[in-house]
């Protein structure tokens, strides 16, 4: 099972992102995640804040083999320039941007006049603009008059290959996972590795895809996977950077997590991913570096045999 690495929270410099994404690729990293969409980060505020499209498209124009997905946030973006961006991106680059949308935002996005609008109508805006650009990327000029979504004729050229592109979307609660049913190829596992938790959204998952007929089976798995490397036996302050760089999961006890995470040496952390890759029935367990250093990036992408965990059978989340 090969893996991927996400690197956000803009900790690394440009020059450093190239060569962390360079050195992922030589190493057999299947893909790798950039931040995404972001207005502003209030709590580095002399830092650069790039945009997450032009460093995606960068990033693709300065490698070769390795995919390169970023999130794409609904409120940031007209339906047809989504669906036309990502089309050029896979026009210039076959078969290597990972298309990664959802529904999150900044409390600093007001400052760039972004609408923010309550997560049910993010997640109703969300829907809408998937129809579109599917419809879109499918060949048909389309016109819509939803509450989100306007479009008078629009089309897009080029067309991808057969008409579409994977969509992933990140989500775990009822109403996103619903849309994660009508539209995703691939379910971006937004939780923690924690089998109980992922059990229950996938539970709620299948509900939504048997409600509209869909096999849930058809919908492949990611889940990026909190990873750090260390000598150090104590996981204070890997705990730390968690709760720092993932603070959505403010509700999770410790214990939980403890069980979870892959803290320590490199060969506990490449057993602990493959059985969590084995148990989550995961297709792409993707190790999450964000907040490292550029050295400790370096010597995490080193430790860690990117281009295949070892797996043994075992069963799924049940």
């Amino acid at each position: 099972m090969r893996l991927g690495v996400a690197l956000t929270w803009h900790q690394l410099a440009w020059e450093d992102l190239l060569a962390a994404a360079r050195r992922a690729e030589e190493l057999g990293y299947a893909a790798l995640y950039v931040d995404g969409d972001i207005s502003m980060l209030s709590r580095r505020p002399d830092a650069d804040v790039l945009d997450g499209w032009t460093v995606t498209t960068a990033l693709l124009a300065r490698t070769h083999r390795i995919q390169i997905g970023s999130i794409r946030l609904v409120h940031f973006w007209n339906a047809a320039r989504l669906a036309q961006a990502a089309a050029t991106a896979t026009r210039l680059t076959p078969g290597r941007l990972r298309f990664l949308i959802s529904v999150g935002d900044r409390p600093e996005d007001p400052r760039f006049g972004l609408p923010t609008p309550p997560v049910a109508d993010r997640i109703a805006w969300l829907d809408e603009t998937l129809d579109a650009v599917r419809a879109l990327w499918r060949g048909e000029t389309v016109t819509r008059s939803g509450r989100f979504v306007a479009l008078e004729e629009a089309r897009v050229r080029p067309r991808p290959p057969n008409g579409s592109l994977p969509i992933e979307i990140a989500g775990r609660g009822p109403k996103l996972l619903g849309v994660v049913a009508r539209h995703a190829d691939v379910w971006n596992v937004n939780l923690p590795p924690i089998p109980a938790r992922v059990a229950a959204a996938q539970r709620i998952l299948e509900g939504a895809c048997e409600e509209i007929g869909r096999d849930p089976g058809d919908i492949s798995r990611h889940l990026w996977i909190f990873t750090r490397v260390q000598d150090r036996p104590d996981p204070a302050g890997a705990m730390a950077d968690f709760r720092r760089f993932n603070p959505w999961f403010a509700g999770i006890p410790d214990e939980e997590l403890h069980d979870a995470l892959p803290i320590g040496d490199p060969a506990s952390c490449a057993a602990r991913l493959a059985a969590l890759t084995e148990r989550l029935a995961l297709d792409l367990p993707v190790i999450d570096l964000s907040g490292l250093d550029a050295a400790r990036v370096d010597q995490a992408l080193e430790a860690i045999p990117a281009g295949g965990i070892e797996l043994t059978p075992s069963p799924a989340v049940p």
